[in-house]
């Protein structure tokens, strides 16, 4: 079950907070908790962003950041895995990377936990794609499948094994199927 604070605060409030594990997310005025992933939801986080990270970082096309707090609009989200274009990741006067994220998401993936609403998760994803993202992921571990969400049209339900999962465009050299994702849950 997510837990909702019933008292309204202003986003620099909400951003004036330490932060938590598990994070907390600022949606519509309200803080919500994001309950603590458990063994399939952080197998396939951290092996699929290795894996983004291996193709897309390598040749300094994106980068996909695990649990990485990004706010824009007038929300404060924490992805299960943002990525980013590379000439998109904010940065210090030093060059390295920056400690706040005031964008959106170039490519979001949420991975479902059991005890997750479906419906906030989809509505992150919506609201990440009005803001300039261009898709969204939305895995099911249970259900050994992803829906896409698309910027410009309907979303798309993968599940079958040899089903090659759409990336953006600026990703086209990372490729995943179906199997090729839920294999990590075996490993």
């Amino acid at each position: 079950m997510i837990k909702t604070s019933s008292k309204s605060l202003s986003l620099k409030e909400f951003l004036a907070l330490p932060e938590t594990k598990p994070a907390k997310e600022y949606i519509n005025g309200k803080i919500v908790k994001k309950p603590m992933p458990k063994g399939k939801h952080s197998t396939i986080q951290t092996e699929l962003s290795t894996a983004i990270n291996v193709t897309l970082k390598t040749q300094k096309i994106a980068r996909a950041f695990s649990e990485l707090r990004c706010t824009f609009g007038d929300r404060s989200i924490v992805p299960d895995i943002t990525i980013l274009k590379w000439d998109h990741i904010p940065r210090d006067d030093n060059g390295e990377i920056a400690d706040s994220f005031c964008l959106a998401p170039d490519w979001v993936i949420e991975i479902l936990s059991p005890e997750q609403s479906q419906t906030k998760v989809v509505k992150n994803i919506l609201y990440c794609l009005d803001h300039g993202t261009e898709i969204g992921w939305l895995i099911d571990p249970n259900d050994k499948s992803v829906v896409v969400y698309f910027s410009q049209q309907k979303p798309m339900c993968f599940e079958a094994k040899k089903d090659n999962l759409p990336v953006p465009n600026f990703a086209n050299s990372f490729q995943l199927t179906i199997e090729e994702l839920f294999v990590w849950l075996l490993e």
